[in-house]
């Protein structure tokens, strides 16, 4: 595989093999001393100790950072920032899945803020409060596709004192570099492949379905949903594909690209239940999806049928559409209710409900929604009833 230098929207180094440039990233941000920021599993991967010893060979001293949660909280981010200042370091390394990337960018972020993270929740103008000259560099390396958090300009973070999930931004969370290396996904367990794919998938079919104009944010989610549609499947029945797995990181890296446009109701009502019920996000996006597509069904019918034939779908309908999904998610070993992945006595849909209609991704559903909504939403995923049945 060739390798690429993209610049859009960020430095991005891509190919097999790219993370053997890890140090010319560093050097080339001025990075002396990185903070590596992972989760407690790649910390002891065969993958990371081939990363540290490249680096340590070129000359760099990284510290390590891998008090990360699945789902990140806010003492894992503050916890973090104490250890950066500690150490001495210049500059962090977000490596991982999308809990390493969003807790590592928030700790380049928060080290250099003297407001409490929470000040800075993506809501109006929270962002200018920020002191963006004390930000640190961060290069950005994911080994999982699916949150495209490489591309994203915010991070989201548990607050465990509401457990209510938050949406950290500013446009500098946004990586100075990234590096796209296929070889660093080919070991996902095929769970994880799945969940992180259907993440993907969630992220570009909303913001392609989210209202406004953004002709360019909507180009690049139906190339994004095609490239899922072509090599998901292959890279979770063979995880040892290439040129899957860089089709996939690459897709992932997209949707993430294209939500800056919106995001809608399979992530309101998701972010609850990662935050209460600690379900990977991923996983509760896929079994959101076709409850809120169906849901949604006669404000974004037209755009679903354009989705059709840009995938090429045998049935290029609505209906079409929704089966094609349950059919992935079916080959994908993906739940079809969430009664298979929450108890009952689990499941508090008032709680979840209220969480879910202040989420900010609500803003950017297609149809407004109100509590009843989303609670009509949570009933319906639950006992596995579509909203067109």
């Amino acid at each position: 595989m060739k390798k690429f230098n993209w610049n859009y929207p960020t430095t991005m180094w891509v190919g097999e093999n790219r993370i053997q440039d890890l140090g010319l990233a560093c050097k080339t941000l001025n990075i002396k001393k990185p903070l590596l920021v992972t989760d407690s599993g790649l910390a002891k991967s065969e993958i990371l100790k081939k990363t540290l010893k490249n680096l340590h060979s070129k000359n760099f001293s990284p510290e390590i950072y891998s008090n990360v949660l699945g789902n990140p909280t806010g003492s894992n981010v503050h916890e973090g920032v104490i250890f950066y200042k500690k150490k001495n370091c210049d500059g962090v390394i977000a490596f991982g899945g999308g809990s390493g990337l969003d807790v590592g960018k928030a700790i380049a972020f928060m080290s250099g803020q003297t407001l409490p993270i929470w000040d800075f929740e993506d809501v109006g103008d929270n962002w200018t409060k920020a002191n963006s000259d004390l930000i640190a560099p961060i290069v950005a390396v994911p080994t999982t596709a699916g949150t495209g958090s490489e591309t994203g300009r915010a991070s989201v973070i548990l607050n465990e004192k509401t457990g209510v999930k938050k949406i950290i931004f500013h446009p500098k969370f946004l990586p100075s570099i990234v590096i796209l290396d296929p070889l660093l996904t080919v070991g996902l367990p095929s769970k994880i492949t799945a969940a992180t794919g259907m993440d993907a998938l969630a992220h570009n079919l909303e913001a392609y379905c989210s209202p406004g104009f953004h002709p360019m944010a909507d180009g690049i989610a139906l190339e994004g949903m095609r490239l899922i549609k072509e090599w998901l499947l292959e890279a979770f029945n063979n995880g040892s594909n290439i040129e899957a797995r860089m089709n996939m990181l690459t897709a992932a890296s997209m949707g993430s690209t294209a939500f800056q446009k919106g995001l809608g109701a399979i992530h309101s009502l998701s972010h609850p239940v990662n935050a209460l019920n600690n379900i990977h996000h991923g996983l509760s996006n896929a079994i959101f999806m076709p409850y809120v597509l169906t849901f949604n069904k006669d404000m974004i019918e037209d755009k679903i049928i354009k989705i059709c034939d840009y995938l090429e779908l045998k049935d290029r309908s609505f209906n079409g559409f929704i089966n094609w999904v349950l059919d992935l998610r079916k080959k994908l070993n993906i739940p079809h209710k969430l009664s298979e992945v929450i108890n009952k006595e689990d499941f508090d849909i008032d709680r979840l409900s209220k969480m879910a209609i202040a989420d900010p991704s609500t803003a950017g559903n297609p149809k407004k929604l109100n509590v009843t909504d989303m609670k009509s939403m949570y009933q319906n995923s639950f006992s596995g009833n579509l909203f067109n049945e």
